[in-house]
């Protein structure tokens, strides 16, 4: 399926615009339309605990939620909502309540009742998922809709009657097994999956519904809420209003990080009307993180600087052609703002570009640290970007996180760096310095225009998309050399540094880019945040070949505490281009934010088998509460750890169950075990601390 050439999945990719979805009324406090985006989370009480639950949803609405979404996965769970919410309300709180439904319809029927809104997931509502392939004929397809329509269409006329709510909410690892081996696990099936319910919803006159395509990849889900929205209005189904949300996020700034690639990307590009971000921490913490996610735009159209439109010439249009028809010849040409959009928003492609050192080409994406601002620079200062030297042994070793370049700026570095550490200096430092080898100029557009002498192998120059113009990228095209660093002042940043890509590529410039954030003296969750927005959303465009996070130097700023925010950016870098997809440094834990059916301790879980495998580079490690979010929804982990009973858990390899019920005490062990079976497990290296430094 190719998206239409006339259509693209948000009103636009340079100016701040939200897209305006249909109102629906959730209780008293509606949804999408002009309203502003709303905030929600879901309680972790068992919700037989009737006191616990209503203690609980206070606490979350205090700390800023305005749904709050309670499990429902029986009908004796369904029918306590009514307590709840008669407590609730006894209590004088309106909150609305979301009554959060997955195998049984029967739930959900008598849920519609009592709750103002309930949560259907398409993907086992009324399907029953064991991993099976099946062969369907067109007419046996159809045959199977009208099975679910006539499972589906009573809820359906339930919620008419008593003004009730629905969220059809597709989530990835819980796709069906006949959509599965229709469309196989992609987007587009995440898509249909919510559309064959929702034309049914058409079909009944009723229009009440919000949609999500939830993930825990944020390649996959960013995808496909794009693809949902270029597809309602193809089709010319009614604006829906979005629910975002990464699910199974995990913790901490993981978690976090993850969270805003996902959900920030899309908020740039003017989509969604309600967040939920995902934590493995107590719900009331996960409001103040959509909250924050939110505000930034508030205010962004009066904020943003406008983005220069795209010239674009013939040349450079037969050059994007001859590109998009080599990496994707079944994608038409998208159009927006008249001009060309030359990358496909559905599915993932990497931009094209030459190999400068270790940048570009198919390299991994490189993390510079910009340690300029440090009043001198001394070998222990390079620990706080994953280079530990110890003068016991004379020698640096690098843990995971360890930054590929760091840039001194007019004060190189007056040792020897590490093996495998580049470090880049001021163009005129570089000049003073007798032009060494093993340092590599940086430069403003002006320097390098005027330059008299160049590095033989790289140089790096800042751009953004005012300097872009057809003689910068002319000299762009014939030097190889050049590293270009991307910058904006912008508020809306992401989109302005999205458009100077569009303009490399019109013109056929190969050149490897670094993407340089500064934020000013703000919240640390702030930066982490933000960041990882707008540097993320570039990254799971294909755009990007590394990144430069940067702070603004206040006058009374000491030494120590410039360490530790370089580690901190240091390590944000590092998570930004993981939660990405783009480059994987450590160990991934798709871990769910624990609900009313969860059977263990999650956070204290999660945090054991933290502590016994963050070692493992690459390995991804799904943790989930219950069978309704395992093995669905731990999609592309690598192994899985799913409570199936009280204190039994059961171990997966993929989404095939290896052990069935471990008790509860043995299984990270046997977890651990499962893994060094498989020859994947490594044990854990101590580095040396630095001695006599």
């Amino acid at each position: 399926m190719s998206p239409s050439a006339s259509k693209i999945y948000c009103p636009s990719l340079t100016e701040y615009k939200r897209r305006e979805a249909r109102v629906v009324n959730i209780g008293d406090l509606p949804l999408g339309g002009q309203y502003p985006i709303r905030v929600q989370s879901m309680t972790t009480v068992d919700t037989m605990d009737t006191l616990g639950s209503v203690e609980e949803t206070l606490r979350m609405v205090e700390a800023g939620c305005e749904y709050v979404r309670i499990t429902a996965p029986s009908m004796k769970e369904a029918q306590n909502l009514q307590e709840i919410k008669k407590e609730l309300r006894r209590r004088g709180c309106s909150v609305p309540l979301i009554a959060d439904i997955h195998f049984t319809p029967n739930a959900a029927e008598l849920a519609a009742r009592i709750v103002e809104k309930v949560r259907v997931n398409p993907g086992n509502y009324v399907d029953k998922k064991k991993f099976q392939t099946i062969e369907y004929t067109d007419a046996e397809y159809q045959g199977e809709i009208e099975r679910i329509r006539e499972r589906f269409r009573p809820l359906v006329q339930i919620c008419k009657q008593y003004g009730t709510a629905m969220r059809i909410g597709t989530n990835h690892g819980s796709l069906s097994d006949r959509i599965l081996s229709r469309y196989g696990d992609t987007p587009l099936g995440m898509v249909e999956s919510a559309l064959e319910f929702l034309r049914i919803c058409e079909d009944e006159n009723y229009y009440n519904v919000v949609l999500s395509m939830k993930a825990s990849n944020t390649q996959v889900m960013v995808q496909a809420y794009r693809l949902l929205v270029q597809k309602l209005e193809a089709e010319g189904l009614q604006p829906y209003p979005l629910h975002l949300g990464v699910t199974e996020a995990g913790e901490a700034e993981d978690g976090r990080i993850k969270s805003a690639v996902g959900i920030g990307t899309l908020l740039e590009d003017g989509l969604g009307d309600t967040v939920r971000v995902s934590l493995t921490e107590p719900p009331e913490a996960e409001a103040p993180v959509a909250r924050m996610l939110i505000d930034r735009y508030t205010n962004r159209t009066a904020e943003a600087q406008p983005i220069m439109p795209l010239a674009v010439d013939s040349n450079q249009l037969s050059v994007v052609r001859d590109a998009r028809a080599k990496n994707s010849p079944d994608n038409p040409q998208l159009t927006t703002d008249s001009s060309l959009i030359p990358i496909d928003p559905y599915q993932y492609h990497r931009r094209a570009t030459h190999e400068v050192l270790n940048i570009g080409g198919t390299n991994v994406p490189r993390v510079l640290a910009d340690m300029s601002r440090l009043p001198q620079l001394e070998y222990a200062d390079l620990r706080c970007v994953g280079h530990l030297y110890s003068a016991f042994l004379d020698k640096f070793q690098m843990n995971d996180l360890g930054a590929d370049f760091i840039y001194t700026g007019q004060r190189p570095a007056p040792f020897m760096l590490p093996n495998g550490l580049k470090e880049l200096v001021d163009y005129n430092a570089w000049l003073d310095g007798g032009r060494r080898a093993d340092h590599f100029p940086v430069l403003t557009p002006d320097e390098y225009a005027e330059a008299p002498q160049l590095h033989a192998e790289a140089n790096f120059v800042f751009h953004n998309l005012a300097s872009l113009t057809p003689e910068t990228l002319e000299q762009l095209r014939r030097d190889k050399t050049v590293v270009v660093i991307f910058y904006t002042d912008n508020a809306h940043a992401m989109p302005e540094i999205r458009r100077a890509f569009f303009r490399l590529l019109h013109a056929g410039v190969t050149n490897p880019v670094l993407i340089n954030r500064q934020y000013p003296e703000q919240a640390p969750e702030q930066t982490q945040l933000y960041a990882a927005t707008d540097v993320g959303g570039l990254l799971l465009d294909g755009l990007g070949d590394g990144v430069v996070l940067s702070t603004e130097k206040l006058p009374d700023t000491d030494q120590a505490t410039w360490l530790q925010r370089l580690d901190a950016l240091n390590q944000l870098g590092f998570g930004i281009l993981q939660a990405a997809r783009t480059r994987m440094s450590k160990t991934e834990y798709i871990s769910c934010p624990s609900c009313g059916r969860t059977l263990f301790d999650l956070p204290e879980t999660t945090a054991m088998i933290r502590r016994r495998t963050d070692h493992l580079k690459g390995v991804k490690i799904g943790i989930m509460g219950c069978i309704v979010n395992g093995p669905g929804e731990m999609a592309d982990a690598d192994y899985g750890y799913v409570g199936v009973g009280r204190g039994k858990i059961a171990l997966y390899r993929g989404q095939e169950v290896i052990k069935k019920s471990v008790p509860e005490e043995a299984a990270v062990d046997e977890l651990i075990n499962l893994i060094r079976e498989d020859g994947r497990w490594v044990e854990p290296v101590k580095l040396e601390e630095p001695v006599g430094v």
